[in-house]
């Protein structure tokens, strides 16, 4: 999982003194809110980078049709114990096979990051107060699982003996947690 450091992303929205601009340019790496993109998907040029920050109360089939031409989906947590962008995100990748980068934005804390590697975010911007040491600690913490997910969809015993053999540790090690 990627860690985003806001200060050195390429990605950057698109806002005036008042909020997201209305009217905009089309410029490589828009990160674009959904009405700011339904108002310029039409004349985007086509393989122009664009992605766009997606309210997690909203319907990620409403973005279906235009993830072929976005290459970011930012989805966002507002709170910490709101999971819906969970949600979204294995939609994403599962049922809509997106293959662009999806970002945990918002409340995004080290406890959550299992959990949103498993269900499909690659790219997270970590709240404030967050360690990326800690971060990096919270990915290690499990090697592995029994059951699939949107990264790995087959259970451990549906995988070849080869790879079962690279999860020994994990399937030996059960008792010791």
């Amino acid at each position: 999982m990627k860690f985003v450091d806001t200060t050195r992303d390429r990605w950057h929205t698109v806002s005036g003194e008042d909020g997201p601009m209305v009217t905009l340019t089309p410029t490589p790496y828009s990160l674009l809110t959904v009405q700011q993109w339904h108002g310029v998907k039409s004349q985007w040029p086509s393989g122009m980078p664009v992605g766009v920050l997606f309210p997690n109360d909203a319907d990620i089939e409403d973005l279906a049709e235009d993830l072929p031409r976005l290459a970011l989906v930012a989805l966002q947590f507002p709170k910490w114990v709101d999971g819906r962008a969970y949600t979204q995100a294995r939609l994403l990748r599962v049922r809509y096979r997106f293959a662009g980068e999806v970002r945990a934005t918002g409340e995004a804390l080290v406890d959550m990051l299992p959990l949103m590697k498993r269900t499909g975010f690659d790219a997270v911007v970590l709240r404030a107060d967050q360690s990326l040491e800690a971060a990096e600690r919270a990915l290690r913490f499990f090697p592995g699982h029994y059951q699939g997910d949107a990264v790995e969809r087959r259970p451990l015993f549906a995988r070849p003996p080869g790879e079962a053999m690279a999860n020994e540790e994990f399937v030996q090690g059960g008792s010791a947690i």
